[in-house]
């Protein structure tokens, strides 16, 4: 019984001799959140990894992009990893480069300032459709990456991601691009006015702007400059001249009740690409002596496209500028490729691969290619047909709805009786056969881009 007695008198005194002394250093009942676990919880989740964005490998605009920042998959898929971004593949940029935030694309795609990036153009800022995030926010992101981008650890302050003062803010008149005039040089600009996007809304639409030229032009260079949050500016030009919507007239894709404006959907089928992409802000030129040309009184639709996953109501707003060279410097005019297929079918819950070929009829210049099919279509590629490189692959898009547009800095040069072929692959996960089409729920199969006769 005594032992016992003294055995619980030591106990007590054994914890306040811990609790007491200052020379014995206590265990941390709590570990504060890791700087990744607070980025993660507090911008990645609610800004990035949502339904439609980065959420998971269903998400349409998965094969854009190929990144899921969700909740146990974003720090492997962003850390040391290569992104598909053409420009950041060629600048050597990864998704996030351990110590350089300069070298990371996550930061450049977070940083809405344009001018941060110098000359490279890493497309639409994030998050698409939603508001710059703040300034401590945007720290917090450069500090993590330059501390190593841990996925453990605390390495930036916390407070930095509650701080509300925006990183950027765009000017409400929107700087304007500057004319080919106001820049000393011979051309055209065209403009989409302001408009509003709804809250919570995508809006597409169309206007027609003449060039109100005498005489042909020959265009030897397009800029583009959009507001944030645009998802796309092209130009179109049209098949048949007959039947033209009106000029000047601003035709919505979408009524405000996301049902599809049929009238406008027919339109598009009357196009041709002309020029720009899913890079709203881009700056093409022509090879040396090469040209486009534009007939007398030409007119061009111009077809901007902006996301607003926000409550209040953003903007829209676009320039054009159509530079332009004297005829006797051009030893080359570029021709559209058009090459459509019209007749398939695709059976009901089914995959299904179309190809076609087809072929010039003199020695010809490939400079640029394109792709359009809708939202079954799974992967389109483009290989040349006949010649030495057979069968090789020169373009390929797996996004639908972000086609790419190659600009081929050597021409692909093909031989009288060589051309292209179409190999599309599409899911019809409906149950009836599905075939060409104007409307969302048809499909298509085009190849676009400039040739020009050698």
């Amino acid at each position: 019984m005594k032992r016992w007695i003294l055995v619980l008198a030591i106990i007590p005194f054994a914890c306040s001799k811990v609790a007491n002394d200052p020379g014995i250093i206590p265990t941390p009942q709590t570990t504060a959140t890791s700087s990744f676990d607070l980025l993660q919880d507090k911008l990645l989740t609610p800004s990035c990894a949502s339904s439609g964005c980065h959420l998971s490998t269903k998400d349409g605009s998965f094969a854009q992009h190929g990144l899921v920042l969700a909740k146990g998959s974003s720090y492997a898929n962003l850390v040391g990893v290569a992104s598909v971004n053409s420009v950041a593949l060629k600048n050597s940029v990864l998704r996030v480069r351990k110590f350089a935030s300069s070298e990371s694309l996550l930061y450049h795609k977070l940083n809405w300032d344009l001018s941060h990036h110098g000359l490279a153009n890493y497309g639409a800022p994030m998050p698409l459709g939603g508001k710059p995030i703040s300034k401590g926010q945007l720290a917090f992101v450069q500090k993590w990456i330059d501390a190593g981008a841990p996925s453990g650890g605390t390495v930036a302050d916390a407070s930095l991601l509650d701080d509300t003062t925006p990183s950027f803010v765009e000017d409400a008149n929107f700087t304007p691009l500057a004319s080919p005039a106001e820049e000393g040089k011979a051309g055209v600009q065209l403009k989409v006015d302001r408009f509003v996007v709804p809250a919570n809304f995508e809006r597409e639409l169309f206007v027609r702007r003449p060039l109100n030229n005498p005489a042909p032009i020959y265009v030897s260079r397009i800029k583009l400059k959009s507001r944030a949050n645009s998802h796309h500016m092209v130009l179109y030009d049209f098949r048949s001249k007959s039947n033209l919507p009106s000029m000047d007239e601003v035709r919505d894709l979408r009524n405000l009740d996301n049902s599809l404006n049929i009238i406008t959907a027919l339109q598009m089928s009357n196009h041709i690409f002309l020029g720009g992409g899913t890079d709203p802000n881009s700056d093409y030129t022509f090879p040396a002596g090469i040209a486009l040309q534009l007939p007398v009184n030409a007119s061009i639709d111009l077809n901007p496209h902006y996301f607003n996953k926000t409550t209040d109501p953003l903007y829209g707003e676009n320039y054009v500028n159509l530079y332009t060279v004297p005829a006797d410097q051009v030893k080359k005019v570029v021709q559209m490729i058009d090459f459509n297929v019209t007749n398939f079918t695709l059976p009901a819950n089914q995959t299904t691969t179309i190809t076609r070929d087809f072929k010039f009829d003199k020695p010809v210049a490939v400079v640029s290619l394109t792709s359009h099919y809708h939202a079954r279509g799974k992967l389109f590629q483009i290989r040349i047909k006949g010649g030495p490189r057979d069968g090789e692959v020169i373009y390929e898009n797996t996004d639908w709805a972000h086609p790419k547009v190659i600009n081929y800095d050597t021409p692909i040069l093909l031989q009288a009786g060589e051309g292209l072929t179409s190999v599309a692959t599409y899911l019809n996960d409906t149950k009836k056969d599905l075939g060409f089409g104007l409307t969302s729920e048809d499909e298509m199969d085009i190849i676009f881009g400039y040739y020009y006769e050698r």
